[in-house]
């Protein structure tokens, strides 16, 4: 068997930018400017500088040169050439080309060249801007001082089907080498971007549809006031860029960057989105949505609502954990309520009693602080229905005035207004407060998961169980996996348990319970529903549950503790007395 051949060369990668789009407005006449280009600009250089055109695609030019001298050299007089040239060209018809350049082992097979210092140039090609010029870190080395060019670091990237990553350089014409500008300083809450969907249909028409996709969410996502979300002329600045997420985030200041396709087939449209923290390029959220073509627009706002209702909870969960990971002795007020609320997660009394220092740590940091105040509101609410309070009397009326400071501070805050409803109506018994925040939060922010579905907690104690089934399902569809969802479930299950239907009532308490397994409340609706569906055995391990949950509890607890009208009290106590609750 012969022995392969093989040759370290200086690979050069190099594609017309746009082509698809190009070719669709005008074949013939796009086919005429690239011949002219190649003859005229292009070939011409490659012979002056030695290099071998190892073969052309429609669109593009694989190279191969002795020198990565020479073949930077090139490269760099070509697209200096071309700029030129297009300076008196109309931007629409304009051909640009992107260049990668790599040096490295090369297979060589017949006048074809293989291996991975091929594909890392193809890869380079692609993080190239049109117009420029993007190579690996052996090639800025390897030219550095020998030509009148600069590069600017672009720094590790993770190239596609590269198993290593490896040290991206983009050139300029001129002056000295430069370093990477400084990274932007990241606001003091949760930042993102959303960069442009990408149209992968191939149609020009569904281009105009991904656009509007972007925009819709950039939209959606600006109205939670805990969220900083870059504008759209920023964002838009990406379009078409194949640049690595940590750049970006470095470059406009932002921990998460949302991303996406749009891919039509027949009559079939599906999107997919994915959210990426920018500081590792660790996915943190991913989902994809399927149409028909015509319910395009149907779709549009399917998407926007599910995005925007699953980033802040997954948002909220990566800056809990990257809160946790900082020095204790360092933190502000900002952290030390992450912390609280990963602490709250666990759902004991222990991990309240710490959250709840620990917000109150944030507040004596920062006295204005008006998510921490919410957050103590409706922490106080969550102790008072478990029981755990040591001063019922004192500790309730701590929680209402929590409640009103947080929306003095901050009336137009969706999430303020959530959790400072929750704990007005359960702790003050004020519904009209209450569910007139729920609307000014919904109002503010249409895709809050949270606004829908704690609100719907205090809808059943209004009797509105329409709206409080509707708006937890509405909650469910926003955010399926929210930390949350069981007081989604439980406001369900509520709801069809004071209208008497047991079936769906049982149903959805079972879901909450399972959900969140240490919620006292759960318990006792389900153990009464159980109880009035004849399911005894089951009921009575409902109420064994609740008692060791809540060992205070009795009929007469709850009497003092359940919110909903006398009738409707009546109706769960009975069933709980059947389950084997005390008097």
């Amino acid at each position: 068997m012969p022995r392969e051949q093989r040759r370290l060369a200086a690979i050069v990668s190099v594609d017309v930018a746009g082509y698809s789009r190009l070719m669709g407005r005008d074949e013939s006449g796009t086919l005429a400017a690239l011949k002219a280009l190649r003859s005229d600009l292009i070939d011409p250089r490659i012979i002056e500088h030695s290099g071998r055109i190892v073969k052309t695609t429609g669109d593009g030019l694989l190279l191969e040169f002795a020198s990565v001298v020479d073949a930077v050299r090139c490269v760099a007089e070509v697209q200096a050439s071309m700029a030129e040239h297009n300076a008196d060209v109309p931007a629409a018809r304009r051909i640009e080309v992107r260049v990668g350049v790599n040096i490295g082992d090369i297979i060589i097979d017949g006048d074809d060249i293989f291996g991975d210092g091929v594909n890392v140039a193809a890869r380079l090609q692609e993080l190239a801007a049109p117009g420029g010029i993007c190579v690996s870190g052996r090639v800025q080395e390897d030219v550095r001082g020998k030509l009148d060019i600069a590069f600017e670091d672009a720094g590790e990237q993770q190239l596609k089907n590269i198993a290593w990553p490896v040290r991206v350089y983009r050139l300029k014409a001129g002056g000295a080498t430069q370093a990477a500008p400084p990274p932007l300083a990241l606001p003091d809450k949760p930042s993102i971007a959303v960069l442009p969907f990408q149209n992968m249909s191939g149609d020009a028409e569904q281009e105009y549809f991904a656009d509007g996709i972007t925009e819709d969410i950039i939209t959606a996502l600006s109205h939670i006031s805990s969220l900083f979300v870059i504008a759209r002329n920023s964002s838009f600045a990406y379009k078409g860029k194949a640049i690595d997420i940590r750049q970006i985030g470095r470059e406009l200041g932002v921990r998460y960057v949302l991303e996406g396709s749009v891919r039509k087939a027949g009559q079939r449209l599906r999107i997919t989105g994915q959210l990426v923290d920018s500081e590792t390029g660790s996915q943190l959220w991913a989902d994809r949505f399927d149409s028909v073509l015509e319910d395009v627009f149907d779709l549009q706002d399917r998407v926007t609502m599910a995005v925007v209702g699953a980033i802040e909870p997954s948002v909220t969960q990566a800056e809990i954990r990257r809160a946790n990971r900082k020095p204790t002795e360092n933190l502000q007020a900002y952290d030390w309520l992450l912390r609280a609320i990963g602490e709250r997660q666990l759902y004991s009394r222990d991990s309240y009693d710490r959250a709840i220092g620990m917000a109150r740590r944030a507040i004596e940091l920062d006295p204005r602080y008006a998510q921490a105040y919410a957050c103590l509101a409706a922490w106080m609410h969550v102790r008072w229905i478990n029981g755990w309070m040591e001063d019922e009397a004192a500790e309730t009326a701590e929680g209402v005035r929590f409640a009103h400071r947080a929306v003095q501070l901050a009336p137009n805050d969706s999430i303020v207004l959530t959790l400072s409803a929750l704990a007005l109506g359960h702790l003050d018994r004020d519904l009209a407060n209450a569910i007139s925040w729920l609307d000014r939060a919904i109002v503010l922010d249409p895709n809050s998961a949270r606004a829908f579905g704690l609100g719907a907690i205090v809808r059943t104690f209004a009797e509105d169980y329409a709206t409080a089934i509707d708006h937890a399902d509405r909650a469910m569809r926003l955010s399926p996996f929210d930390p949350l969802s069981s007081f989604f479930s439980l406001a369900r299950g509520i709801s069809h348990l004071l209208q008497q239907q047991l079936p769906e009532a049982v149903s959805w308490l079972r879901k909450s319970a399972q959900e969140n397994p240490h919620n006292a409340p759960t318990f006792v609706c389900l153990g009464s529903a159980l109880a009035h569906a004849g399911q005894m055995e089951e009921a009575r391990a409902a109420i064994r549950r609740l008692l060791e949950l809540n060992p205070t509890s009795t009929v007469s607890w709850q009497r003092q503790h359940l919110l909903f009208r006398e009738d409707a009290i009546e109706y769960l106590m009975e069933g709980a007395r059947l389950a084997g609750l005390p008097e």
